[in-house]
């Protein structure tokens, strides 16, 4: 086997140090995205055997609070929350994820020394999420416990460097000796036997867990991700910060503003407030920012979380035992 880590319990679980870190039976993480991770997504994936994540990054603190109550009564199982470092009141936050014993923070988009010594003082186990080796090992000097490596490919916010997840992985294992996820690109059982192969030892999916009922993304919304094909999506808004958009109405606004070279303040204010809130979670498909990853044109369905942790398992089974049949 080219991966670290061994089948345990007849198959219907996994060990190394992913698992061991979290406590969990599978090394399946689900990305706490914006507008789309509340407690009924996390929970149902920390209740399926994978890593439930609540996105922090739409919710004021007193919302984060609610799905983080609501989360410990749906499971008793590990769960987590998402946290981007460049949204406001995240000091609010971090009170309220200490109060609330949350065991897993995954931090991003940020200097993770900020954060890192505090959350852990009170017995949290930190993650940070990078789009680059060089910002894995930055992490590893500053005492997390794990890093997230996420490729080019991924939806919502991205690196500026475009690295694949298919480059980026080899690189960040050899920059790295603390445990590392990777995530971008990833939908399949094969996609995890591929980065597991590379050297991660979990994968976390976004765009996957998106197209599921427990995500509190709007119906149409997922309905447009299931209908993306291959092409559909772009990065954009890089004068900002990157993030990768399905191609609508907003998105060839952004795309003809960025061509006549149109200053940081002007894409800023064509951006406005709620763009991402009226697309994902309102289901305005023309005039909101549809944030997803180019995974989405391999996407055909929308199903249930637990059948998402379990054909992306019992697929990475399959391919373990046999990896050149396809």
């Amino acid at each position: 086997m080219l991966f670290e880590g061994k089948f345990t319990d007849s198959g219907n679980s996994f060990d190394n140090r992913i698992t061991k870190l979290f406590g969990i039976r599978y090394p399946i993480i689900q990305a706490g995205m914006i507008w789309n991770s509340g407690w009924e997504l996390a929970s149902a994936v920390s209740n399926a055997g994978g890593l439930g994540l609540i996105g922090a990054g739409s919710m004021y603190p007193d919302i984060l609070l609610e799905h983080i109550r609501k989360c410990k009564q749906a499971t008793d199982k590990p769960f987590g929350v998402n946290l981007p470092m460049l949204y406001p009141d995240i000091d609010k936050h971090i009170a309220n994820i200490i109060a609330e014993k949350v065991p897993i923070v995954f931090t991003s988009a940020g200097n993770p020394k900020v954060w890192t010594e505090k959350l852990k003082s009170h017995g949290i186990i930190v993650v940070h999420v990078v789009s680059s080796a060089k910002f894995a090992k930055k992490c590893e000097d500053a005492g997390v416990d794990a890093v997230v490596a996420e490729g080019f490919e991924a939806g919502g916010h991205n690196g500026r460097e475009e690295t694949t997840t298919l480059c980026l992985i080899p690189a960040a294992r050899e920059a790295i000796k603390i445990p590392l996820i990777a995530a971008g690109g990833i939908g399949t059982g094969r996609a995890m036997y591929a980065m597991m192969s590379l050297g991660a030892e979990a994968v976390q999916m976004g765009s996957r867990f998106v197209c599921t009922p427990e995500a509190s993304g709007h119906q149409l919304f997922k309905e447009t991700v299931v209908a993306t094909k291959e092409g559909d999506t772009q990065l954009s808004l890089k004068k900002l910060t990157p993030v990768r958009l399905i191609k609508n109405q907003f998105f060839q606004k952004v795309a003809e503003a960025e061509n006549s070279g149109a200053s940081t303040e002007q894409l800023e204010q064509l951006l406005g407030r709620g763009r991402a809130k009226k697309g994902m979670f309102e289901g305005n498909l023309e005039d909101g920012e549809l944030e997803i990853g180019q995974v989405a044109s391999l996407i055909s369905d929308i199903i249930p979380a637990i059948d998402v942790v379990k054909n992306v398992w019992n697929e990475f089974k399959s391919v373990a035992a046999n990896p050149f049949v396809y």
